[in-house]
């Protein structure tokens, strides 16, 4: 059985302006969940470099609630062709999210491998459909 990982990580809800301007730490994958809202697979805090963020009424919080799988291209692509009901997007590097076998599903999409992510509340359930 396929095992989720928790992702610890950092959300922040800023300005549109701001996360495009953000400078994030090199090894962490930024997925924008909406214009104004992202999650960093990374400790991001005001504290360690005060102009990361350039908005001041941004929100910065830990989080760890998602979890995550890393799948070979192959295997995600057999999968995401029998349970996604969209067009995933050819481009890589990308980040995509969506429904996936009825649960809410980011992908972060790579040449060899993509990263499937969820709330850890659907982590038994994205495992099963997995299967």
């Amino acid at each position: 059985m396929p095992v989720l990982n928790r992702i610890q990580g950092t959300r922040i809800v800023a300005t549109p302006a701001a996360l495009d301007a953000a400078r994030w730490p090199s090894d962490a994958l930024v997925l924008r969940i909406a214009a104004d809202e992202a999650f960093v697979t990374a400790t991001v805090t005001a504290i360690d470099d005060p102009h990361a963020i350039d908005d001041p009424h941004a929100i910065v919080a830990p989080d760890g609630g998602f979890v995550g799988l890393w799948l070979p291209a192959a295997e995600a692509h057999d999968f995401l062709e029998r349970c996604c009901e969209w067009e995933v997007p050819s481009a890589r590097p990308v980040f995509a999210q969506g429904m996936v076998a009825g649960l809410p599903v980011k992908l972060w999409l790579e040449e060899e491998r993509v990263l499937l992510v969820v709330a850890a509340p659907y982590a038994t359930d994205l495992q099963e459909r997995l299967l």
